[in-house]
């Protein structure tokens, strides 16, 4: 069990840097005028994806509270 939490700790980092990554990619091209639109869906839509890993992967290390 402590087992899982690590390896899930441990990819839940790692998405998080390619998130980051992702995030100061759109950030540069942003900047060019003119931005490749499609490029910047593309590079939204995998952040958008990488956010619902983590948070599919925190929601498994955390106990489910009933309220």
């Amino acid at each position: 069990m402590v087992v899982d939490h690590e390896k899930i700790k441990k990819e839940i980092n790692e998405l998080l840097d390619q998130h980051s990554e992702l995030d100061d990619a759109i950030e540069r091209i942003n900047e060019k005028i003119p931005f490749d639109q499609i490029k910047l869906q593309r590079l939204k839509k995998r952040k958008l994806v990488l956010k619902d890993e983590i948070n599919k992967l925190k929601s498994k290390i955390l106990p489910d509270i009933i309220a």
